[in-house]
């Protein structure tokens, strides 16, 4: 059956790109394109028709505008228009380019021929209105995070959970970093979907990306031993909500990147960590965003 989407454009300051993110995810948007403008950023992010009002969108624009006036910056220029899945899909093609990401990786998207040779290892992906292009810094942020424990580690076999998969873009680099098996879930039945076909897409096998719809509890049914590392980029209050479970997961040495977060939700996060024994290693961040690198 074929949907109708929202599409949202924002014509903004790139200073205010961290704040827009956070909006857009806040109000359940989680596929998003960037692109440069002369000296501004245009971001397009969009939504299934049923999932959001005109009403809702008209919010976003004036929290934006406030958003803008707080910082000091240049108002943005909001519009918004509802397209057919055709239209929505051939958007995403216009604005979504291959993506350099840390020292290692290439994002390349799954419509456009990858290279025969590269330095990097290509990951191909189509992530459908699934959270994780690469472009967001929360994402780019936990790849960085993925590289920097595969070169710490990179001859010992490590098994991920990777909580909140979405496109499943972090289980596919884990794996092409080094791990040997990943774990993934996530509660949205169309980002489980987004994330086996960019399995297929990437040549993994189910045997080695283990993809299950549901939370934490269905991912520990799936388990056999406790994993060596963790990524989790999810929203703040999820999170901490989690905590309990995911420590369940872990055994006396595993790591794990949080992300997801804003610069002042750290402290409670970190707060109920330590209470489950777990240590903050660095805390990364890109403007407002950050991401938590943590072992028991």
């Amino acid at each position: 059956m074929n949907i109708s989407w929202w599409e949202i454009k924002i014509l903004c300051d790139p200073k205010l790109e961290d704040t827009v993110f956070w909006r857009l995810q806040e109000c359940g948007f989680s596929g998003t394109a960037t692109e440069v403008k002369d000296e501004f950023l245009l971001i397009c992010a969009y939504l299934p028709q049923s999932q959001i009002t005109p009403l809702d969108l008209a919010a976003i624009a004036q929290w934006l505008k406030e958003d803008a006036l707080r910082l000091g910056l240049a108002t943005p220029v909001t519009a918004w228009e509802l397209i057919p899945e055709r239209d929505w899909q051939d958007a995403w093609k216009k604005h979504w380019q291959p993506q350099p990401v840390g020292d290692r990786l290439l994002i390349y998207p799954a419509w456009l021929e990858p290279p025969t040779e590269s330095e990097r290892k290509i990951l191909r992906l189509n992530p459908g209105i699934a959270f994780g292009t690469g472009e967001h810094p929360t994402t780019q942020l936990c790849l960085a995070s993925l590289e920097m424990h595969f070169y710490d580690t990179p001859s010992q076999e490590q098994i991920i959970a990777d909580i909140g998969c979405g496109s499943g873009i972090l289980s596919i680099a884990a794996l092409l970093l080094g791990a040997t098996k990943v774990y993934a879930v996530d509660t949205d039945p169309l980002a489980v979907n987004s994330a086996i076909h960019n399995r297929e897409l990437n040549r993994i096998s189910p045997a080695q990306m283990l993809i299950t719809q549901g939370s934490v509890p269905e991912l520990a049914e799936k388990m056999t031993s406790p994993v060596d590392g963790i990524v989790c980029n999810i929203l703040a209050e999820v999170i901490i909500e989690l905590i309990p479970q995911i420590t369940q997961l872990a055994k006396p040495t595993t790591w794990a990147v949080f992300s997801g977060l804003i610069l002042d939700q750290i402290q409670p996060v970190v707060d109920v960590l330590e209470e489950y024994n777990w240590s903050l290693t660095t805390i990364w961040k890109r403007e407002q965003w950050c991401c938590l690198n943590l072992r028991r």
